[in-house]
């Protein structure tokens, strides 16, 4: 039974992570720390809902190509866009090459420069390319490859929420979610989903359980690099910041799905 600290964790992830019409109640830090600790449940969600997509689709009749930009468009409509707008104004941010209060302020500004167009390009074009390379293996494959993916980028969240991480701004949502996650329950949520996501493979083939397995490590760990390096940079994380270390563990995890096939 679901206590209501936990409700409210519920409420803050879909509520923040995602255009759900859940009404969050609380925006203290317990509610948040909660929220980041659900974050992968609300990607469980989202990835459902891109598979649906790509599946009827498949269903009706059209390719896996077409399939594939559905699967990678449905996580983008139900976040507004915002993780990968996070995405292109850390690449903008990384690029510039300026001091981090300058850099800071590149990427608070409304456009895009060159280095986040041709980030989100490339990005989105791997994503698209894995995805229909799986539904046209298997629809099952590809299916469990949308899920993947968008549970992988909300445990970056959970992982760059943790402690010891500081916020880049005293404002907006990336001071609200920085550091709430404790290590211990951070570190713990990320062996529960790899192991859940084994299991899920596995029911595909063994071997599939170990890659699946393998690719949500496999994100986690690459975003883990990239936080590091933004924190360096910037002096700590951004609302923009977890919205790349989202998208760059979705398409890592994504990568590794790929290889062997």
């Amino acid at each position: 039974m679901l206590t209501s600290s936990r409700l409210d964790g519920l409420r803050f992830a879909f509520g923040t992570l995602t255009v759900l019409p859940v009404r969050v109640h609380r925006w203290d830090r317990g509610a948040a720390r909660g929220g980041m600790l659900c974050a992968p449940v609300a990607g469980l969600v989202v990835g459902g809902c891109a598979a649906g997509l790509g599946l009827l689709l498949l269903a009706l009749g059209a390719g896996a190509p077409l399939a594939a930009v559905a699967s990678v468009a449905v996580p983008a409509a139900l976040t507004r866009g915002l993780h990968l707008d996070g995405l292109a104004d850390t690449a903008d941010g990384l690029g510039s090459g300026k001091p981090a209060e300058d850099a800071l302020r590149i990427m608070k500004q409304s456009d895009i420069g060159p280095f986040g167009v041709l980030t989100l390009v490339l990005v989105l074009l791997a994503q698209v390319a894995v995805v229909a390379q799986l539904y046209a293996a298997s629809w099952a494959r590809g299916a469990l490859a949308a899920v993947v993916a968008a549970v992988a980028a909300r445990l970056a969240l959970t992982l760059a929420a943790r402690a010891g991480v500081p916020a880049a701004r005293p404002e907006g949502l990336g001071a609200a979610v920085a550091g709430v996650v404790p290590k211990g329950a951070a570190l713990g949520g990320a062996a529960g989903v790899v192991a859940a996501a084994g299991v899920a493979g596995a029911c595909l083939g063994r071997y599939d359980g170990v890659r699946t397995a393998a690719a949500v490590a496999a994100g986690a760990v690459v975003a883990e690099l990239l936080l590091r390096r933004c924190v360096r940079r910037f002096g700590g994380v951004t609302g923009d910041v977890f919205g790349a270390v989202a998208e760059t563990a979705a398409t890592t995890a994504l990568v590794v799905l790929a290889l062997g096939r």
